[in-house]
């Protein structure tokens, strides 16, 4: 991945996971979150372990990112985008599918700035 694409990469991240580290982090703590998303052998889900290396790379500092954090920002960012395309009808405060989103640090009932 060459600099472009670092770029582009992260400003795509930056964009799409809208909640803050602390914020993520009380999100993991909580049942909604650990019950959201497939789960591997009943252990933690995807998604959860996702959410956690999320709150790594966002504590990190650009010239500390490596090759492996651009990796896991790109599945984050294609797996947003996936996910929102298929958003329910309806009202989604309470559902598996913005459970899941969160887990994967977007919130998409927040109204961040």
């Amino acid at each position: 991945m060459d600099g472009d694409e670092r770029d582009e990469t992260r400003e795509a991240f930056q964009e799409l996971v809208n909640m803050t580290p602390a914020e993520l982090e009380k999100w993991l703590d909580s049942d909604e979150s650990r019950d959201a998303g497939h789960h591997k052998d009943g252990g933690e889900s995807v998604g959860h372990a996702s959410g956690r290396r999320i709150v790594e790379i966002q504590r990190k500092k650009k010239g500390d990112l490596s090759d492996d954090d651009y990796e896991h920002m790109r599945k984050v960012v294609g797996y947003v985008r996936r996910h929102l395309a298929q958003r329910p009808s309806g009202d989604v405060e309470d559902t598996r599918w913005r459970y899941s989103l969160m887990n994967w640090g977007h919130d998409p009932l927040a109204n961040h700035g």
